[in-house]
């Protein structure tokens, strides 16, 4: 006789329930308590199964089940199990879904959420540390330019600026590589004031067209960092703890974990405590008042800056309570950027921040 999907759950149920209460599990216990729908008369004929095959016991008459070794064993095995599964299914979508970032993003934290139990959130990647792959420059139409601005990690920003003059064909085709032969390869952090003077000294008389062009790119940046796409998961986890049930208290929590400008603040601030403190994708620890939103001074705030290779840099964390059990939560987040480092090439340790 095999385990088949029935008498797995039935047993998981048995085992679950029994970790809990200490107390011997009847069929009722589990018509209630699994997601199967069936009649106590076919939950005993099971369980029966189960105890000819030596997962679980009947300790005395007329009592309930209990799981023997061999259960417990199959379970904590069965556990194992499921931990590397969703490793590999992590590792097969980081790999798979790179070039569709907003998906990758949105399942690590979906699975950083049900790994730690609390809430997590990750930022889109910053723009402003990105190397400029290139520019690309168009002309529309009279008194216009299209202006095309590519990132690493294929990144696309464009905008239609007005200018004062026409260009030709080959004006256009000059300026183009003129920018890219001095931006191509920087982020906006390294463009320097002698980078941008050069540019302009040989742009000539379209000097005018390039300080329009070279503001646009900065402010098309800036913009992008400003604004940046914050993903959440898991924001009701935290409201599990009665510390934060507190009518007020839960309103303001969840305000600001859906305010935009508030996750912002938070991931910018995050970001440079970080690279200050020389801390690059370490991991950070913020309780309660040390953490930047106001809101949030209930809480503990694990952090840490994540690298998909390419220029893509963002920051990921979990929000929980003060009392959160930060060993778990810390191991969690400590393997999650070892498999990112591990899977985009990155050799680095992570090592512990504040706290």
């Amino acid at each position: 006789m095999e385990l088949d999907a029935r008498k797995i759950i039935i047993l998981k149920t048995i085992i679950k329930n029994y970790l809990e209460t200490g107390e011997p599990v009847g069929s009722r216990t589990i018509s209630k308590y699994s997601e199967l729908n069936l009649s106590s008369a076919t939950i005993r004929n099971e369980m029966s199964d189960l105890e000819e095959m030596g997962y679980i016991i009947q300790p005395h008459t007329s009592a309930g089940r209990i799981p023997s070794d061999k259960g417990y064993r199959f379970y904590v095995d069965s556990i194992m199990r499921e931990s590397d599964d969703r490793v590999n299914q992590v590792t097969e979508l980081m790999v798979k879904k790179v070039d569709k970032l907003e998906m990758l993003l949105k399942n690590l934290v979906k699975h950083l959420a049900i790994d730690t139990n609390y809430a997590a959130l990750i930022s889109a990647p910053a723009l402003s540390e990105n190397k400029i792959k290139y520019v690309q420059l168009s002309q529309p139409g009279p008194g216009k330019l299209l202006l095309i601005l590519v990132l690493e990690g294929n990144i696309i920003k464009n905008e239609i600026l007005t200018i004062d003059e026409d260009l030709d064909m080959e004006s256009i085709l000059n300026l183009t590589i003129i920018i890219n032969n001095h931006f191509s390869g920087l982020s906006l952090n390294e463009i320097t004031r002698s980078t941008v003077r050069n540019v302009l000294e040989q742009s000539g008389e379209h000097r005018e067209t390039v300080r329009i062009i070279i503001d646009a790119i900065i402010d098309m940046v800036e913009a992008g960092e400003e604004s940046r796409d914050i993903y959440t998961s898991g924001a009701t986890n935290i409201l599990k703890y009665p510390e934060l049930t507190d009518t007020k208290k839960a309103a303001a929590l969840i305000s600001a974990f859906e305010e935009k400008d508030a996750l912002n603040k938070l991931v910018s601030e995050v970001t440079n405590d970080e690279i200050s403190e020389g801390n690059r994708n370490n991991l950070q620890v913020y309780i309660g008042g040390e953490g930047p939103i106001q809101n949030m001074q209930d809480c503990s705030l694990v952090t840490a800056n994540y690298e998909l290779g390419d220029g893509l840099r963002g920051v990921i964390g979990v929000i929980g309570p003060k009392r959160m059990d930060y060993e778990k939560v810390l191991g969690t987040m400590k393997n999650l950027m070892e498999q990112l480092d591990k899977t985009f090439g990155k050799d680095s340790d992570s090592k512990e921040g504040k706290g």
